[in-house]
Order: C-alpha cells, then sequence, then structure tokens
C-alpha cells in the first residue's frame, strides 16, 4: 500500500488486479479496479493499459480497447501488440495483422509466431519475412529463456494443438 501511496503504477496495477479478481484480501470490485488500471495507465504502465483494453474488449467497448491496447503495444507490450493484430483481422486488414505480429513474434511473443506461421501456409506472409522474424523470434527467445519459462511455453503451445 505503501508503493500504491507513492504513486508506483506497477503497485496499483498488482492492486487492480486483486481488486479486479477480489483476491488478495480484498472484495471483488471491478469498478475500482477499472479506476486503479486508469490511475496506473496515466502513470504509463503499458500493463495497465493492456489490462484495460482487455476489459473494454469484454464490455463490448471495442474503441477503448483499441485505444489501450495501441498504447500498450506502443510501449512494447508484446501481447497488446498481438491483440491488435485481431482488431485488424476483424477489420479486413490481414496485411496489418500480419506486421503486428512480425512485431509481438520479433520480440518473443509465442503466440504472434504461431499466428504468422498460419498466416504464411495461407499465402499472406513471404518467406523471407517468415524467415526473418522467426530468426528475431529464436534470438528474443534465447535471451529470455530459462526451465520454468520453457515448461510454460511447451504447456501453452501443446494446448494450442490440442485446440486445433
Amino acid at each position: 500500500m505503501k508503493r500504491v501511496e507513492a504513486n508506483d503504477a506497477a503497485s496499483i496495477c498488482s492492486l487492480a488486479q486483486h481488486y479486479y479478481n477480489g483476491e488478495g484480501g480484498v472484495q471483488q470490485d471491478q469498478a475500482k479496479a477499472m479506476e486503479l488500471y486508469a490511475r496506473a495507465a496515466d502513470l504509463g504502465s503499458s500493463e495497465a493499459h493492456s489490462q484495460l483494453g482487455g476489459n473494454y474488449y469484454k464490455e463490448g467497448d471495442l474503441k477503448k480497447a483499441k485505444f489501450h491496447n495501441e498504447a500498450a503495444a506502443m510501449a512494447g507490450h508484446e501481447m497488446a501488440r498481438y491483440n491488435l493484430g485481431y482488431f485488424e483481422v476483424k477489420s479486413g486488414n490481414i496485411e496489418r495483422a500480419m506486421k503486428h505480429w512480425a512485431i509481438a513474434a520479433s520480440a518473443g511473443y509465442h503466440k504472434a509466431m504461431f499466428q504468422l506461421k498460419i498466416g504464411f501456409e495461407n499465402g499472406h506472409v513471404s518467406r523471407e519475412s517468415i524467415d526473418s522474424t522467426l530468426a528475431a523470434y529464436n534470438s528474443s527467445c534465447t535471451e529470455m529463456r530459462s526451465e520454468a519459462r520453457d515448461a510454460y511455453i511447451n504447456k501453452i503451445l501443446t494446448n494450442i494443438e490440442n485446440e486445433a
């Protein structure tokens, strides 16, 4: 709470998550959570912008969802960049979606690499583009590699393959 009072964006975002889910000893209060996320976003938290984007998307406010995903993506939030790809697909702009996913994949976001693979198989991504993105993806993943991260990614990829 001291960090929240000191306007620490990460702490405010964490507290918002607790309110949103009703965990950590606080009663669930999604309105309070949204206020806290907005405060953290105003302080520059890309995670708060991403959470706001996801929550507005769930509520059906696509304009606000896209705004917050764009803000988070511009600050380097890979999942938000990945989400922007879906906004572009829904708008019929496949080429722009592939660009968003290439940026997220180059930063090591595995779900974006999976979408690019599908885009390549469907002729939306060139061999040169997929090869350069894959090289950047592998480089990024090597920099972040740990046993715990590898186990998590393998679990996610297995779930994706089982759903397909």
